[in-house]
């Protein structure tokens, strides 16, 4: 059990591992000299991705981007990786913002909501992506290292959501995807904080569809398992093959794996009929729970 815990906190977190949140600033920006807005067309979907500056959260908005989105790059303290992926969002055949925010605050977040729909027009899809890990035992853990976690993984996706459903329900249409963690199905020593918050943003995910499905919005969550990070690219091979077999696919996820899912949730007509679902993008290391 000992090898099984240390994998998960290794890997089973959220690609915004840590970061110290900072005063919030409502100053977006494009890299770029001429308007961002002329690089797509003006039907393309506008889509909110938190914590997007690195990790899976960059993965998700490259692959949006690529389907010719205009996505907003949120980022709390990561200026330059955050600037980076607006480029790379352009250079892949979509339009890009970046925007900070800090999504353990309600002001930011609302702000931040407010800035993305001043820049583009309106939000039509937002990713609930951004968390932090503080990782330790429950007889040990301070107080500070519970409730930062809760207010950025839990709270943060509740905020989130309420402010993007302001815009989405007068339009009577929108899709909030939320990224949980199979620790949160079936939690891990040394995470309780981590697995409580991701526990509860699956049931917010029930109860937000069974609220918004009146207004057109749609509400699913994406669970992913041990994805491919810059983490395990340092763990030995060794390591790594004891790791994968645990897993019943016999593998590690890849991040455009995740972040496919969240593109057929956040554009496909077929998802329309989808909400209120956990889907699991995990080879299978959840199956039962």
């Amino acid at each position: 059990m000992r090898f099984f815990t240390k994998i998960f906190l290794l890997t089973a977190v959220s690609p915004l591992s840590a970061f110290s949140p900072v005063p919030f600033s409502t100053s977006s920006f494009s890299l770029s000299g001429t308007s961002a807005l002329s690089a797509v067309s003006d039907d393309s979907k506008v889509v909110l991705v938190t914590g997007a500056s690195r990790g899976l959260g960059r993965a998700i908005a490259l692959d949006l981007a690529s389907s010719g989105c205009k996505v907003v790059v949120n980022y709390a303290a990561s200026a330059g990786p955050a600037a980076e992926v607006v480029e790379a969002c352009k250079a892949a055949g979509g339009d890009a913002i970046a925007v900070k925010a800090d999504c353990g605050s309600p002001d930011e977040i609302a702000a931040m909501m407010k800035e993305s729909v001043e820049a583009f027009g309106t939000v039509d899809c937002i990713v609930n992506n951004a968390g932090i890990t503080k990782d330790g035992l429950v007889m040990r853990m301070k107080p500070e290292q519970w409730q930062s976690v809760i207010d950025v993984n839990l709270s943060g996706v509740f905020y989130a959501s309420q402010a993007f459903f302001k815009v989405a329900s007068k339009k009577r249409t929108g899709r909030i995807i939320n990224i949980s963690s199979v620790v949160g199905q079936f939690g891990n020593p040394g995470q309780a904080n981590y697995a409580a918050a991701k526990a509860g943003v699956i049931g917010l995910t029930m109860s937000n569809a069974k609220e918004f499905a009146a207004r057109g919005i749609t509400v699913n969550a994406v669970c992913p398992g041990f994805i491919e990070s810059d983490m395990t690219a340092e763990l030995s091979d060794e390591y790594l093959a004891k790791m994968c077999e645990v897993i019943p696919a016999g593998r590690l996820g890849r991040p455009e794996e995740v972040s496919g899912m969240v593109k057929f949730l956040a554009l496909d007509p077929a998802a329309d009929y989808i909400t209120g679902h956990c889907f699991n993008v995990d080879g299978g290391i959840a199956i039962g729970c």
